[in-house]
Order: structure tokens, then C-alpha cells, then sequence
């Protein structure tokens, strides 16, 4: 059975710019948008994973096309492993979140998401599936495709296992069923409370050539995609490669291309395109009944239109919106007669985005800008908020009678600001810091679907229509009512903090809503190997003014002292530590958990504070549970200095220096210059041959140190790019290979290795209780001066002795292994703790 381990760490890495809340109103953007607003179409992608999508079709098809694009990922990534930090489950999930949204910022389509949790690489759909819950998958899936009403479905993998992942396939599947089912009232009826049926035109499996896999063929439909776009300045695989280099944690970064780049197409359900994509959908506004003049009149808005002065556009524009509105209540008194509910559907669908459309062009062509602000970056559950809104009149259009209400979507409606004129020349500010005017704050700033635990597959959504959903949908809001040439629109806009930074300038950042006290435990797991107490320090961060106490859950076989620590007094911003001690009241193994409960103002919160900050995406604030891990197992060690070299990022130095190892990161310098025979061990983090450039220059020391003795210890890296392949005193070939089965068997060959002797005698027992997977990117070709002293594979595959390789060399031993310790260890799984320290303890000669 697959764990989930939940990191809980306080992680602050770099700064960074968030984008501003107001749309774009640069002239480009407005004749896109201008352009957009005459097509009638929408067509979604779907996949498994982020970094999954096609963005060079993604972009051709929202910028130049204009439909209306999406990109149904399945899974947030968060079984991938991580280029830029140590975060793996669902903190890598999060930051792989905002890196597609921030793809989609620069391509143009939007992002959707299952509740499928990746919970790593999969062989086959059939296990992807059982652990995804495929039924609950599958109606999230027919929930997106029936609010979103895609003409057009499209794969990137296809359901016959070229995608090679299991999870590529399973998308696959999963999307032939649901191309059928949305369209079926039988299917999950409870979705038609909110939502219509829907069938889309076509599905088609946009084919690829990658790899060693060509699945294109010239009869296949095809598409032009690397076309320039003069108004964007660039071409769509200019585009696309800034949009996929934002995959950062994948190392995707990647090079801009430049001429024809053609996409190929099979049909797999509905209608073979012909001429076009959208072959046999309407696409323009004569999709609605009525909707011809309304086509027209666009058109002439686009032709009229003066780059110089777009505010001579707003008048049309706001006509236009009349006229829209116009039309779809004329119909809906018709509807009975001449619509039918599909089609009426369809008809306010299209209302409703080309309404937003509208409104979004007539505030960016009036030059109208306004945005709200938090006084604060952080407030505490219940507390309130106060909100400055800030607006201003550039283009100097009519605007007045103005209304701004902190009701937003969660929050209950309260009395606004009426009946401001405003400025043309300056800023005009409308604060709600009058008491009984500040925004209430009834919900946590934490992701939806991390709300509550879930299993391995799936998350667990507190409401079905979460689905879908990127983000928070109920982030604080703040609408605004402007009257423009005597038409009352209606606009929102999501509360930020905004803050000036003197490095980087004007900063923005989401606002967050925290527990009024929050609990992060010093270490992720405390290992004992004897009934020696150990100190457990709880960092407290007050929120909002507090008093109560900490506590932690009794559990059995462990002494925790002291029952309850009071606090009073306690201010917004106060930090404080408090300490427990704790010990196993026998040598027994035992494994438990520690959760601590802060009581504050009469309510118990057991939360901690995680904040994770990249400069390529907005910063990230959660509240994982505040728990740590206790772990008594019998570990012996041997040696006590370690040398590490950083690689991708892991966080194995602290689970070594968790069991009283003294680890210290090495520079180049010391690699180069430094007495490395005073380390027991030198260890070379996950991937440190693909990341670190400068290995190639340092692995003649490396080598020198094992032949004088010392101890090296390679853990896993990728076989494709390496930085040199002479990794090892004697060759071997690192290949694309898993055990992705956590609990499969582990046979010993060579139970007298001293790898699984010194100074802890391994058995199968050290294979129990490990996590998502055993071993990847495994070892062939090995000479035959290396020891394979284990033996594994998946059900059904070939056995495999790749997984750990040792020789000796000279007076030293070289170890390289595909063993998945950078997961096992943070998670404190004890036999993957007994078998690496027995890696780092060379027998004395």
C-alpha cells in the first residue's frame, strides 16, 4: 500500500514578483482581445501532468485562433522530483500549480485541474487507475468539460502506451470515457444542477515525435503552428518556449523556435476534421440566434479602432454591451419556442464570456485602472480586514456614479461607497477602515484540496465543484460598479497586499488567511535508538491577539512531557518556542506520530505555517498539520563526519545530522584544495551529475580520496543529459528503469556484502513500510568489478540488480545507488535509515 508523507517544514527560499491584479491594457493585448471577441469557439487540452501540454499548440490556438483554450492536467505533478529545492508530495505539487499558471499567463490558455494525485511514475494505467479512484477522476473530468463546453477534446497521449507512463495512458482512457459521459444525463446527474450536458464536435490525439517514438504520419490532419504573429511580435514557438520554460523544477527551460512547426492529428471519437479543426462548428457569432449584427458591429469596432486613442472605442463597446444583453434577453423569452436546452445553454454560456470580454475591453480601452489592497500581508481566522481601493480615470472617459462593495463571491454583501466622480488627473482611494465597513474573514488561505488528509490516489474536495479549480476560488474580493456613457458594469477584483521592495520595486502578493496561532515543529521526524529523551521544539506564531496553551496527543509506548504549556499576552507577530521532552518507554520499534494542539481564544488549531517563495511564481502559504514523526528503531552508526555535495536539492543532510552525524556541504575549493581524508563519508546529493557542471573538474579528487581510503557515496541521477558519464572507478550505463512498486519483493544475493552487515545487520525487514517507490533510473552494463548485493523489480517485469552497486577501489569503496532515499529518509521509514548509514560506515582494514 502506498504512503503519503506530508513535509512540514518552514521553508522561505527567494523572493518574489507577483503579477498585479488589473488585466493587461497594453495595446497588443487590446487588439488580441479585439480579435477574440468575434470567435466563438473553445477546444481543451487534456494530459496527466504539468509540463504534459503542447504549448505551441496551446498558444496557436488562444492567440492566434483566439477559441477559448484550456488545459485539463489531471494531476499537479506531485510525484515528479524537484530541480530548484528540496519540496516533494504536495508542496512540489503546489509550486508546479503556479508554474502552469504562470505558463498560462504567457500562452494564453487557462488551467484546470482533477483532484488525481501524481503519486509517482506508474507502468501502467491499470494501477494509475485504481489508486486515482477512476470514478471520481472521471466526473471531476465531465465536471470541467461541462462548465467549460470544449468544441474540440484533445489528447497528448494516446490509450495504446506510448506515452509510456502509466498516467499518460490512463489520461488517455479517462478522456474517452468522458467525451461520451458529459453528453449523458445519466452520468453523474447531480453535476446538472449547476451544469448542462455537453458534447463536444471531436476528441483527436495530437500524435508526437519525441524520443525514440514517432507516432506522426503525413495522412494525418495537421496544423501550422510555428506561424510569427506580427502583433505579438513573435511567433508561436518563440512563445511557447517562454511558456514551457517556466517548468522550472522540471528543467524544462527552453530554446525559442523559430519557422513552421507542424502538430499532427488522429480522430478518435466524433467527426475527422477535414479543412479545419473546428471543422463543422460555428464559430462565429451567427452561433447565436440573433448574433450576426452583433458579429458585424465588432467588426467595425476592430476597423475603427485607433491605437492612439482606444478610448474613442469605449461608446461602441459600451453599445455593444447593450446589445449583447439585449439579444440574450429577447431570446430567453423565446427560448421555449425556438431553443433548445442544449442550445439555450450554449447561447448564455457564450453570454456569459463574451460579456466579461467586453467589460475587460471597455476598462482597458477607458484607461481605467483599479485594484484593492490589504493594510496587512497576514490576518488571523475571524479577524477583519482593511481594504484600500484605488482607481483611476487615464483616458479621461465619463465615469461616474461609481459603487465599491466588499461582497465578493464568499464574503456577505455590506454597505459600500456610493456615488464617487472619478478623477481623470489623480488617484481616488476608497478605504474600508470604518469598523463596521472592514471585510470579515471566515476562510483559511489554505489550498482546497489540502484541506483535509487524503490516500495516495486522490485528493478529498469538501465540495464536488471544487473541481476544476486551479486555486482558492473564495480568495477575498471587492466589486466595483462604474457607469460609463450611462451604463452601470460591474467589475471584480481579488484583495492583494502590495508592498514596495527597494531592490526589486513594487511588489504583489496574495493575502493570507491564517489560524490565530500556528505550530511548526522544529524536525519532520525525531529518530531514537534507545529510550534516551530526545528535546522536541515547537515554534509559535501568534496572528491576532491570544491566549490559551500547547499540548500534544497522547500516544502509546512514547513519555511526552510536559502535558500543556500556557501562553497569555500573546500580540499579532509575537514567535515564541516552547519544548516538549520525549522518549520511548521501551527499545521496542515503534513508529508514531506527534501532533501538537494549540488552544487559542477558546478553539483548538492543529497548523503549522509553510511559506515557499520562487521568483517565478507568486508566493505560496499553507497550513499543513502540526505533526512531526517519532521513530524508535535499532540503529548502530560507524563514523561520525560527512561531506555532502549538493545536487538537486534533498533533504538528506538533515535526516543524517537528525540520527547525530555531522554533515558539512563541501565547496569546490575544498573538494579541489581540502584534506578530504577526514570525512568518514562523502556523499553526492540526488542528481548532482546532471545539475552540477563542475563535477567533471572535481571527480579526479573524488576518485583520488576513494583509492586513498575514503568512503563515496553516488545516490541516484537521470541517464539523460549527464554532465560526464564516468561516474565510477569502472563503468556503467544509468538507465530509465523503476521499481515503482513500494512493497515489491527484495531479494538478497549476497547476504554477506558488508553493505548489509556493518554496522547494521539488513534484512528483508528493512524493506517494510517504504514509500511511492523502491528504486529509479537503475544501473546496467556494470563491470564486473561491482557488487550487486540486492536484487528487485515490479510484478511481471524482470528482476533487476541495479538498484545498488559498490566496489572497491584502491584502499577505498564507491557506492552508487538508484535506492530512493531522498524519500525514504525524510519520511523516517527505519529500514531505509539501517541501509544507508551501513553505505556511509566502511569497515576498518
Amino acid at each position: 500500500m502506498r504512503k503519503l508523507f506530508f513535509t512540514l517544514s518552514l521553508l522561505v527560499v527567494v523572493g518574489t514578483v507577483v503579477a498585479q491584479t488589473a488585466p493587461p491594457a497594453d495595446i497588443r493585448t487590446i487588439r488580441q482581445n479585439l480579435k477574440k471577441l468575434n470567435v466563438l469557439g473553445s477546444v481543451l487540452y487534456i494530459a496527466a501532468h504539468p509540463d504534459d501540454e503542447n504549448t505551441r499548440l496551446l498558444a496557436y490556438l488562444a492567440q492566434e485562433k483566439h477559441y477559448r483554450t484550456g488545459y485539463l492536467s489531471l494531476t499537479r505533478g506531485d510525484g515528479g522530483q524537484n530541480l530548484i529545492g528540496t519540496e516533494q508530495g504536495e508542496l512540489l505539487g503546489l509550486i508546479r500549480t503556479q508554474e502552469l499558471l504562470a505558463a498560462r499567463r504567457v500562452d494564453g490558455a487557462e488551467q484546470f485541474f482533477s483532484r488525481a494525485n501524481d503519486f509517482g511514475f506508474s507502468k501502467n494505467p491499470e494501477e494509475t487507475l485504481k489508486f486515482w479512484d477512476k470514478e471520481k477522476v472521471l466526473g471531476d473530468m465531465v465536471w470541467v468539460i461541462r462548465k467549460f463546453r470544449p468544441d474540440v477534446m484533445i489528447c497528448r497521449f494516446p490509450t495504446t502506451g506510448e506515452g509510456g507512463h502509466g498516467n499518460h495512458t490512463a489520461s488517455a482512457i479517462l478522456a474517452q470515457e468522458a467525451f461520451s459521459a458529459a453528453a449523458d444525463p445519466k452520468r453523474y446527474p447531480e453535476q446538472l444542477k449547476y451544469v448542462q450536458v455537453w458534447q463536444a464536435k471531436r476528441l483527436l490525439w495530437n500524435t508526437f515525435n519525441f524520443g525514440n517514438t514517432n507516432t506522426t504520419s503525413e495522412d494525418q490532419f495537421k496544423l501550422n503552428v510555428g506561424i510569427y504573429n506580427p502583433v505579438l511580435g513573435e511567433s508561436y514557438g518563440e512563445l511557447a518556449a517562454e511558456s514551457r520554460s517556466n517548468h522550472k523544477t522540471q528543467g524544462f527551460g527552453s530554446a525559442r523556435q523559430r519557422g513552421d512547426a507542424f502538430e499532427y492529428f488522429k480522430t478518435i471519437l466524433g467527426d475527422a476534421p477535414k479543412a479545419d479543426l473546428m471543422d463543422g462548428v460555428q464559430t462565429t457569432w451567427s452561433r447565436i440566434p440573433a448574433g450576426a449584427s452583433i458579429g458585424a458591429e465588432v467588426a467595425a469596432i476592430t476597423k475603427d479602432f485607433n491605437d492612439d486613442a482606444p478610448q474613442n472605442s469605449v461608446k461602441a463597446l459600451v453599445g455593444l454591451l447593450d446589445k449583447v444583453d439585449k439579444t440574450i434577453a429577447t431570446d430567453k423569452a423565446m427560448q421555449t419556442v425556438r431553443l433548445t436546452a442544449t442550445a439555450a445553454a450554449d447561447y448564455e454560456y457564450w453570454h456569459k464570456q463574451k460579456t466579461t470580454e467586453v467589460k475587460d475591453l471597455i476598462a482597458a480601452c477607458a484607461g481605467l485602472w483599479f485594484e484593492s489592497y490589504a493594510a496587512q500581508p497576514t490576518y488571523a481566522l475571524g479577524d477583519s480586514m482593511t481594504v484600500n481601493n484605488q482607481m483611476i480615470n487615464r483616458n479621461k472617459v465619463p465615469i461616474s456614479g461609481l459603487k465599491v462593495d466588499g461582497g465578493g463571491e464568499t464574503i456577505k454583501a455590506m454597505t459600500g461607497t456610493d456615488n464617487w466622480n472619478l478623477s481623470a488627473s489623480e488617484v481616488t482611494t476608497v478605504p474600508f477602515d470604518n469598523k463596521d465597513l472592514r471585510m470579515p474573514l471566515k476562510v483559511l488561505s489554505q489550498p482546497y484540496w489540502l484541506q483535509t488528509s487524503h490516500n495516495i490516489g486522490s485528493y478529498v474536495l469538501a465540495n464536488d465543484t471544487l473541481a476544476g479549480y486551479p486555486e482558492n476560488p473564495y480568495a477575498p474580493k471587492v466589486s466595483y460598479i462604474f457607469n460609463i456613457y450611462g451604463r452601470d458594469i460591474s467589475y471584480n477584483r481579488t484583495v492583494q497586499f502590495k508592498y514596495v521592495d527597494p531592490a526589486r520595486g513594487e511588489i504583489y502578493q496574495p493575502v493570507v488567511i491564517a489560524p490565530p496561532v500556528t505550530a511548526n515543529i522544529a524536525e519532520k521526524a525525531y529518530i531514537f535508538n534507545s529510550t534516551q529523551p530526545q528535546t522536541v521544539q515547537v515554534k509559535l506564531k501568534a496572528f491576532t491577539n491570544a491566549a490559551g496553551s500547547v499540548s500534544v496527543k497522547p500516544v502509546a509506548g512514547w513519555k511526552i512531557t510536559p502535558e500543556k504549556i500556557d501562553f497569555i499576552g500573546k500580540k499579532a507577530g509575537d514567535e515564541w518556542t516552547v519544548a516538549f521532552t520525549v522518549a520511548p518507554t521501551d527499545t521496542r520499534t515503534n513508529t508514531a506520530g506527534f501532533d501538537v494542539i494549540v488552544t487559542a481564544n477558546g478553539k483548538q488549531f492543529s497548523q503549522g505555517l509553510l511559506q515557499m517563495r520562487y521568483e517565478h511564481i507568486p508566493s505560496i502559504t499553507l497550513f499543513p498539520p502540526a505533526q512531526a514523526k517519532l521513530v524508535n528503531i535499532s540503529l548502530k552508526t560507524a563514523g561520525k563526519k560527512i561531506g555532502y555535495i549538493a545536487g538537486a536539492g534533498d533533504l538528506i543532510p538533515d535526516a543524517l545530522r537528525e540520527v547525530g552525524y555531522e554533515v558539512h556541504p563541501l565547496t569546490e575549493n575544498e573538494i579541489l584544495n581540502g584534506d578530504l581524508s577526514s570525512y568518514d563519508a562523502i556523499v553526492l546529493g540526488v542528481r548532482s551529475y546532471n545539475t552540477n557542471q563542475r563535477l567533471p573538474y572535481q571527480q579526479p579528487r573524488l576518485m583520488e580520496y576513494v583509492k586513498n581510503g575514503g568512503n563515496l557515496v553516488v545516490q541516484y541521477n537521470v541517464n539523460n543529459p549527464l554532465v560526464t558519464r564516468e561516474i565510477g572507478p569502472y563503468p556503467f550505463t544509468i538507465v530509465n528503469q523503476r521499481v515503482t512498486n513500494e512493497d515489491a519483493p527484495v531479494t538478497i544475493t549476497d547476504s554477506n556484502n558488508p553493505v548489509l552487515n556493518y554496522p547494521n545487520k539488513i534484512t528483508q525487514d528493512d524493506f517494510k513500510d517504504w514509500i511511492q517507490e523502491r528504486s529509479i533510473y537503475m544501473l546496467t552494463n556494470l563491470a564486473p568489478e561491482y557488487q550487486t548485493p540486492l536484487q528487485m523489480g515490479d510484478p511481471n517485469d524482470a528482476q533487476s540488480k541495479g538498484a545498488l552497486a559498490v566496489a572497491n577501489y584502491g584502499k577505498g569503496r564507491f557506492v552508487y545507488t538508484s535506492l530512493v532515499f531522498f524519500r525514504e529518509l525524510p519520511a523516517g521509514v527505519p529500514g531505509a535509515y539501517r541501509l544507508f548509514v551501513n553505505l556511509l560506515s566502511k569497515p576498518k582494514n
